[in-house]
């Protein structure tokens, strides 16, 4: 499971399917609704936070406007309505670490895609994180290369 710090419009095609389908069995993870990844790490964030279900349907809000801008058919009716919304933090090394992550996966998968991101400058976050200075975070699992 991958729930991406980093704004989905990053993503290749592939990985934004994984991200919507990845969030959504989060959200059920979150509302009790199975009994397989409980304790995944990429949850603890979502855990940590007065009202997850919220907050994941916010982060899932905005992975259905990515692909809603790419002309994509994501049912809308499986994010339920968003209350206020309370930014996460996410530490300055974590996107870091990802945008490296999602480089070598677009190296393989989206040659284009690849080139656009190596182009980037400031990498923008998910709009539900609020990026402040520190290093990877604790619950990443770092793969070396």
């Amino acid at each position: 499971m991958r729930i991406w710090s980093i704004h989905p419009k990053y993503l290749d095609t592939k990985g934004l399917l994984a991200l919507w389908r990845e969030t959504l069995l989060a959200k059920s993870v979150l509302s009790g609704e199975t009994k397989g990844y409980k304790n995944h790490s990429q949850l603890d964030r979502f855990k940590a936070v007065n009202d997850p279900l919220n907050s994941i349907n916010a982060y899932l809000d905005e992975v259905w406007k990515e692909a809603h801008s790419r002309g994509y058919r994501f049912n809308k009716g499986k994010i339920d309505p968003i209350h206020k919304i309370i930014q996460i933090p996410v530490n300055e090394g974590q996107i870091k670490y990802e945008v490296q992550h999602l480089l070598g996966k677009l190296k393989i998968r989206d040659q284009s895609k690849f080139d656009e991101l190596l182009k980037v400058n400031a990498v923008d976050a998910h709009p539900l994180f609020m990026v402040v200075s520190g290093d990877v975070e604790k619950w990443e699992k770092v793969i070396s290369k």
